[in-house]
């Protein structure tokens, strides 16, 4: 079974155990996820299968989309709802308030990572430091927030924002810093990705729904890099791409693309991916996929 299927995480599950459950819905022993979600997330997991693992490290990575809700007055030690509470303070922020201070967090802004994230430091995950009670240094890295949006109060006491972020970016950890900015806190109490690596939540099913149809949820393996040129080839430059040989460019008439690009056969069939370097006039083997 090769192709990619878009997972509708539950909350409560790591990705790593979403992941296995497919292993054994699909019955395909290899089999990889990307873009970690933490368990209390839910959403947009993509995962490769079979063959398709190959081409992960191709996935588009650009930007990233969620929903996430936040409540005021609350700090914990996780920067969202699960975790251990630090302080309780009276809250007053108004969604006008919270309207306000968005535009000083969208653009190029300056994160530290939180304690509990996978992130290594001198080959140790922080999460494993911060459940031994350590808290060490971390070094502020830069991300981008392109647009940051109010839509709304679901409950109560909570507020929704619509992100559109880089990869790398920790929605726990713009909360927070939102409320340091308003002064009593605030915690995360929900997340949702929508979109991540090229797919949408439109073309996520969770597992109860693939577990009836795994063939229903399995996309193409060049169903992620439409964002990416493509080029059709002749029989003969496509025996020669599979064995792993470079392709002139000035034999490719009307190919014109630059960087990666989906290479196909002249019957539609997807070959794999190929890097068009035109300082060198050459279509360079990076992925080759071979269909059973």
């Amino acid at each position: 079974m090769d192709g990619f299927t878009v997972l509708d995480k539950a909350a409560g599950v790591t990705s790593f155990k979403a992941a296995a459950s497919l292993r054994r819905v699909c019955g395909e022993k290899k089999i990889g996820h990307t873009g970690t979600l933490d368990p209390m997330a839910t959403g947009v997991l993509p995962v490769a299968l079979g063959k398709a693992t190959r081409f992960i490290d191709y996935l588009p990575s650009g930007e990233k989309t969620y929903t996430a809700r936040l409540r005021f007055g609350m700090t914990t030690d996780t920067l969202d709802i699960t975790g251990r509470v630090l302080t309780e303070t009276p809250c007053r922020v108004t969604a006008a308030e919270l309207c306000a201070v968005l535009p000083d967090f969208t653009g190029t802004v300056a994160q530290v990572p939180p304690m509990y994230s996978a992130l290594k430091v001198e080959g140790q995950r922080l999460y494993d430091l911060a459940r031994q009670g350590k808290e060490v240094a971390r070094q502020a890295r830069e991300v981008e927030i392109k647009t940051l949006t109010f839509t709304g109060e679901p409950v109560p006491g909570e507020f929704e924002l619509r992100v559109v972020c880089s990869k790398g970016t920790y929605i726990r950890t713009l909360i927070d810093d939102i409320g340091r900015k308003l002064g009593p806190g605030a915690v995360m109490t929900a997340l949702r990705r929508t979109a991540a690596n090229g797919f949408t939540l439109a073309q996520a099913k969770t597992l109860a729904e693939i577990e009836e149809n795994p063939a229903s949820a399995l996309l193409p393996v060049d169903a992620p890099f439409g964002c990416f040129g493509a080029v059709t080839v002749s029989e003969k430059q496509a025996k020669r791409f599979l064995n792993g040989g470079e392709l002139s460019l000035d034999r490719l008439p009307g190919f014109s693309g630059a960087g990666l690009t989906r290479v196909y056969a002249p019957a539609g069939a997807f070959l794999g991916l190929g890097d068009a370097a035109r300082d060198a006039g050459l279509l360079l083997v990076k992925r080759v996929y071979h269909k059973d």
